[in-house]
């Protein structure tokens, strides 16, 4: 067939990019090499229009072992010889098409990608965004996209440890569904997504090669339409039992020293993962795709090369060890295919049958090779208008705060997620610490090490729609938080960056400002970024969903005994607020949900206020000096006062001086950097004088109480009634 610009246009690629193709190649290229270059310059591929603002966020330092984005995950130092390797991806267009198969196979994914460099997952998290949750389409979304992550994770074997869900209408079309992996290994062990050694056979295991998937990656870099069904293809489908046998046969040749560098076949199949081991190690490969293994007859190279069918691996192997690696996938009833060999050319050729089909440089292909780079406009957003326009005093003070408490706890981004949580397995290898001691972080026995780790995701999206800047590096302060509170010493970040269509100059001016927000809060809390995932077109035609840069983050806990709970231990203790309370209600559940509030600035935020916050709980948690601490964040005071008290069914007696704070900003307002801690009686004079010696605003609340509720005088009954509303608010949604 002729291949002209329109060819290219339906392939997604620019007049400019098709120009740069043939200029590149010398010639007009092939409808099979046209397709390769339409899948690796695809934005999902390419990071394109993200790639400059990602290299100015902090990748390298602290106890960074490979650098930024240099291989399929992350890798830091966890000593003792050991690197815990983690990273978080979304599947978010899949998942809004099908459902289960969209967020099962973001699960698979994420796994390979731990396992591939030599490491063994032990924890999942995930995060999730969808529409009004009384919307059927959500209600059906939701249903599919849990039922997908536990059928895989819990197949899998790997627990699902923690995670977030929130509902917002702006994610009506285009749910967000990011999904992040946790694995420990010896460091030095790893093994490099490279290609090396001319004449080094080249394998490809797993699964066999199908049509579902084609176009996945380039169906990510395009805005959602009514049309978007017709796309089906291009959602994958999974097999966990079969991906458990692929984890545990690669994990074991590895054993054997026969590896040269392994590659998971995710976004863009057998010519993503070629090009890009092929790249990095400066040499090229010659592969006879008709010796790929496919469950489809008469598969054409095009199809071959961008499949994303699930649980495949390409595998470089050293020459004369070739028996090795056929005798261990033969063991684990895996197949593997010799079907190809590296060469020294830096080309890649992709025969079929002895007929040259396509013959691509490795390097024109990739990010950091030839890969186009841009930089696009960026504007204000016009919306900031009616933020800034936002008055506080037009909002009416509440006098009732024990009405406005029942309805906050039920709302569904502020209840319990138990219907969520219930569907997944959390306990499957014993490593999970957190079911029966919950923790703002979730903590995990990394078995081995004799070390455990605190795991975290955060991002308040409503937060960075309302100012970018602030908003990212909230998402980031949170998770540090998050990982404080529970023990840990926060040591990076992985992150997933879901925005709308980076042609748009509003959506991509929240991008770049969100990106430096979350830049100079890694900087303040040295956790480097180590890699992750930018999901651009996610919108519908509604329009963009809230900007959300995902944060996953990773912390350390040498000590396992300073592990901190977040709930009330015993009726007596003190309960003590750090930070200050501010007259805020800006961007609070309270504001948006109850006042119908859709503009209002980001809540108030100092990076040192909250480093210098985090600094004083790490310490009193190492002293041993209280009992439990957990921070507030949706919902804000009041919330927080009634979380603590679930766990255990014990209540609280509080009796405050609101002064000159609104009631409403006092109980619910979400002003960052607050952290509610208890205290025993005979250590209150001692951690209240280390508090005001670190120059930090400390409140005495209250005491805790067998499970009866005072506050300011006002019965509010019993902790279990309120455990019931915040448990059950979203199962009775889903059942009515």
């Amino acid at each position: 067939m002729e291949i002209t610009f329109e060819t290219a246009r339906q392939l997604r690629l620019t007049e400019e990019e098709f120009e740069l193709i043939k200029q590149k190649l010398g010639r007009t290229p092939n409808f099979t090499e046209l397709c390769s270059f339409s899948a690796m310059w695809s934005e999902h591929c390419s990071y394109k229009n993200s790639i400059k603002w990602l290299k100015t966020l902090p990748r390298e330092g602290g106890r960074m072992l490979v650098a930024a984005g240099e291989e399929n995950a992350g890798l830091m130092d966890m000593g003792n010889g050991f690197g815990v390797v983690f990273k978080i991806e979304s599947h978010n267009h899949p998942s809004a098409l099908e459902p289960f198969q969209g967020a099962a196979t973001g699960v698979g994914g994420i796994q390979r990608d731990i396992f591939t460099m030599g490491a063994r997952p032990i924890a999942s998290l995930n995060s999730l965004r969808f529409g009004n949750l009384n919307d059927k389409k959500t209600q059906h979304l939701l249903k599919g996209v849990v039922h997908g992550i536990g059928h895989y994770g819990n197949c899998f074997g790997v627990p699902t440890v923690g995670g977030e869900v929130y509902f917002e209408s702006c994610y009506h079309t285009n749910p967000l569904v990011n999904a992040m992996s946790v694995g420990i290994m010896q460091a030095n062990k790893m093994i490099s997504a490279t290609a090396e050694g001319i004449g080094n056979p080249v394998f490809f295991v797993g699964s066999a090669t199908g049509k579902d998937g084609i176009g996945g990656a380039s169906f990510a870099s395009a805005d959602i339409t009514k049309e978007s069904v017709q796309e089906l293809p291009a959602v994958q489908v999974g097999d966990p039992f079969q991906e458990k046998k692929l984890l545990e046969a690669c994990l074991e040749l590895i054993e054997t020293g026969a590896i040269v560098g392994m590659q998971d076949m995710g976004a863009a199949g057998i010519i993503c993962s070629t090009a890009e081991m092929s790249a990095k190690g400066g040499v090229g490969m010659r592969i006879d795709l008709d010796k790929v293994p496919t469950r489809q007859q008469d598969m054409k190279a095009w199809e071959l090369l961008l499949s994303e069918s699930q649980e495949r691996m390409l595998i470089v192997v050293e020459k004369g060890k070739e028996k090795l690696v056929l005798d261990v996938f033969d063991k684990w009833d895996v197949s593997a295919s010799h079907i190809g060999e590296v060469t020294g050319d830096g080309l890649l050729q992709f025969y079929m049958h002895d007929v040259l089909e396509a013959a691509i440089p490795a390097y024109e292909l990739v990010l950091g090779g030839g890969a186009p780079q841009y930089t696009r406009e960026n504007t204000e957003p016009k919306y900031f208008e009616k933020i800034n326009a936002f008055d506080i005093n037009t909002i009416e003070d509440i006098t009732d705060i024990k009405s406005i408490a029942e309805q906050i706890i039920q709302i569904p981004n502020i209840a319990s997620k138990r219907w969520v949580y219930n569907q997944y397995d959390s306990m499957v290898g014993t490593a999970n610490a957190s079911t029966n001691a919950p923790s703002d972080a979730s903590i995990v026995l990394a078995k081995g090490t004799g070390k455990a780790l605190a795991i975290t995701v955060d991002c308040n999206s409503k937060y960075v729609f309302a100012n970018p800047y602030i908003g990212g590096m909230i998402a980031v302060a949170e998770a540090a938080r998050n990982i404080v509170c529970s023990g840990g010493e926060p040591i990076g970040v992985t992150n997933c960056l879901n925005f709308g269509n980076p042609y748009d100059p509003e959506v991509y001016y929240q991008f770049v400002k969100a990106v430096t927000g979350m830049g100079d809060a890694c900087r303040k809390f040295q956790t480097p970024v180590t890699g992750g995932n930018v999901s651009f077109y996610n919108q519908g035609p509604e329009g963009a969903v809230y900007p959300t840069p995902t944060i996953g983050m990773v912390g350390i806990l040498d000590d396992f005994s300073n592990r901190m709970t977040l709930n009330y231990n015993q009726e007596g203790d003190f309960i003590v607020l750090i930070g200050k309370q501010k007259n805020d209600i800006s961007s609070s559940e309270y504001l948006h949900k109850l006042q119908q509030v859709e503009y209002s600035p980001a809540p108030a935020f100092d990076l040192d206020e909250e480093y210098n916050n985090q600094q004083i709980i790490a310490a009193l948690i190492k002293s041993k000096l209280i009992v439990s601490a957990h921070d507030i964040s949706e919902g804000g005071l009041m919330v927080t006062l009634f979380e603590k008290g679930f766990h255990k069914n014990l209540g609280f007696t509080v009796s405050v001086n609101e002064g000159l704070i609104r009631k409403d900003a006092f109980w619910f307002g979400e002003a960052q950097s607050r952290i509610v801690i208890t205290v025993q009686k005979s250590m209150l004079e001692t951690v209240m004088a280390q508090i005001q010696n670190a120059g930090i605003s400390a409140e005495m609340l209250g005491t805790v109480t067998s499970g009866e509720i005072h506050i300011n005088g006002i019965d509010f009954g019993n902790i279990s009634a309120w455990k019931e509303k915040y448990d059950t608010a979203i199962e009775n949604i889903l059942n009515n």
